[in-house]
């Protein structure tokens, strides 16, 4: 029974990304509509499969557009904040990821604290300043900050090692005028590589502090 009604809803998804495009919009077309179109659809797959469980096909229906347009523009405040915080990081080393629903802001943990420390360098302040300035232009956020170490060593030091660091990442955060309420903080230790711990470009890779930026629906 609920087949119909998510076609339509995909259907009606795929509709409202293309009317949510910024060019389509009269924008100038400089900011990428991709992420805008993503969100539009995984918007409205999500409100039609919402409505789906708890009403008919008109609910699922009206769910995909809710769905879409929130989806929609979450997307496209995302693709606007991605630009803006690529224009004002100055390090390469620093990347972010626009996944359609999050911006992922990677810091490799060699270029942010010494071996075996959870102090941030002076020198990487500026990029966190950076970070800040974009979090309160864009306030309808939350920031998870995650710390991520290689598998040298004791687990259990790791953990604690990256929960510190994290820790670290957000006292900077607080002090440059991020409120409380909009941060969380997590340590994940060596439990989530990203690379292979057997070679000392891998082990650089895994260790790392990632902010992660999620709209407030």
């Amino acid at each position: 029974m609920m087949k119909t009604p998510l076609i339509l809803a995909m259907c009606s998804a795929i509709a409202l990304a293309a009317c949510t495009d910024p060019a389509s919009l009269g924008g100038n077309g400089t900011v990428s509509n991709q992420k805008t179109k993503q969100g539009a659809i995984a918007g409205a797959a999500t409100g039609a499969l919402l409505g789906a469980l708890v009403g008919n096909r008109d609910d699922a229906l009206k769910g995909a557009v809710i769905g879409g347009a929130v989806g929609a523009g979450i997307g496209y405040s995302l693709d606007k904040q991605e630009a803006d915080l690529r224009r004002d990081l100055g390090n390469d080393n620093v990347t972010v990821q626009n996944t359609g629903d999050r911006l992922i802001v990677t810091l490799p943990q060699d270029i942010l604290f010494a071996t075996d420390s959870f102090s941030v360098r002076s020198d990487l302040r500026r990029d966190l300043n950076a970070v800040a300035g974009n979090l309160q232009a864009y306030p309808n956020s939350t920031i998870q900050i995650v710390g991520h170490t290689d598998s040298d060593g004791d687990a259990a030091y790791n953990q604690q090692l990256s929960e510190r660091r994290a820790n670290s990442i957000a006292d900077i955060l607080l002090d440059a005028g991020i409120p409380f309420s909009r941060i969380q903080t997590f340590g994940r230790g060596e439990s989530q590589p990203v690379a292979s711990n057997l070679d000392p470009a891998g082990k650089a890779k895994n260790r790392r502090v990632e902010i992660v930026i999620l709209p407030n629906a």
